[in-house]
């Protein structure tokens, strides 16, 4: 073998090696832009952004390493901030971290820090209010912090009404003044099915407690009167919520009077499966035997 072809033969052995060695020290690629970002992450950045600083908040100013600029202070009128150093700095709307960033600029933009790093947090937020309105003890505006759950704010507002419906609705206006309309299940906080998200507020909202659609039972029934219809009631389930038949009466016997979509009415004999609708009269008569 010449010379030439030992050297061509090292050298195919030695960039064979060498590609099949790790990296070392190579920087980890990015991740895609394909790769979605964490739900738990949306979440709480998505209810970072419900909380709004406005006039008459108390809130806490720090900066790193700064402990003489350390503060607790109010949102004045104006939605100013008055921070030591930098002076009034407008936050009405902004979010805490919104708000520290702003801060930030303004003592980077006067030159009184190079590199300032500012936490800010609301201790009592007189601004953030929600309106509770329809079948609750106490109909009012009420203010919010921002941890607030729909369930604690039902409470303040007396809880609801025996006459309330288990769905209720969160009004909110977008930058628009579009007004949406989100659905809550109370059944389904209570079992602790709905996220963080879904039962965040944002001051301006409006919770909508309606009346529950009811029936109303009469005649030989133990306790005619009116009642809630239950998801799937059918009329005997319906008569059994009034205490049942009594002696005199007979379950051959029953009418139902229901409203019809043009608004009249109309009286039939139902069967004892048939679905209850809101606004029934039924009517239980006497045995004829």
């Amino acid at each position: 073998m010449s010379t030439r072809s030992v050297l061509y033969a090292l050298l195919v052995l030695c960039t064979v090696s060498l590609s099949a060695l790790p990296s070392l020290g190579r920087a980890a690629a990015p991740p895609t832009s394909d790769q979605p970002p964490s739900t738990v992450d949306q979440a709480e950045e998505e209810t970072r952004r419900m909380v709004q600083l406005g006039p008459g908040d108390s809130v806490t100013l720090s900066v790193f390493g700064q402990p003489d600029l350390a503060t607790t202070t109010f949102i004045g009128d104006d939605g100013t901030l008055t921070v030591p150093l930098a002076g009034p700095v407008p936050v009405n709307g902004l979010s805490p971290a919104e708000a520290a960033r702003r801060i930030e600029k303004a003592l980077r933009d006067g030159k009184f820090l190079v590199d300032p790093h500012v936490t800010i947090s609301a201790i009592v937020s007189r601004s953030q209010r929600v309106s509770v309105i329809g079948e609750v003890s106490h109909p009012g505006r009420y203010v919010i912090e921002s941890n607030i759950a729909i369930f604690d704010l039902l409470a303040e507002a007396g809880g609801v009404t025996e006459n309330a419906s288990d769905i209720i609705y969160v009004l909110r206006s977008d930058k628009d003044g579009n007004v949406t309309r989100h659905e809550i299940n109370l059944k389904g906080m209570a079992r602790g099915s709905l996220t963080a998200a879904d039962q965040s507020l944002k001051s301006g909202d409006s919770i909508f407690v309606p009346r529950a659609e009811q029936f109303y039972i009469y005649g030989e029934v133990t306790a005619p009167g009116k009642f809630r219809v239950e998801p799937g009631m059918t009329v005997i389930q319906a008569i059994a919520r009034a205490g049942g038949i009594t002696l005199r009466g007979s379950q051959r016997r029953v009418e139902i009077k229901r409203r019809q979509p043009d608004g009249s009415f109309v009286t039939f004999k139902p069967k004892l499966d048939d679905a209850v609708h809101a606004e029934d009269v039924i009517r239980v008569k006497e045995s004829i035997f």
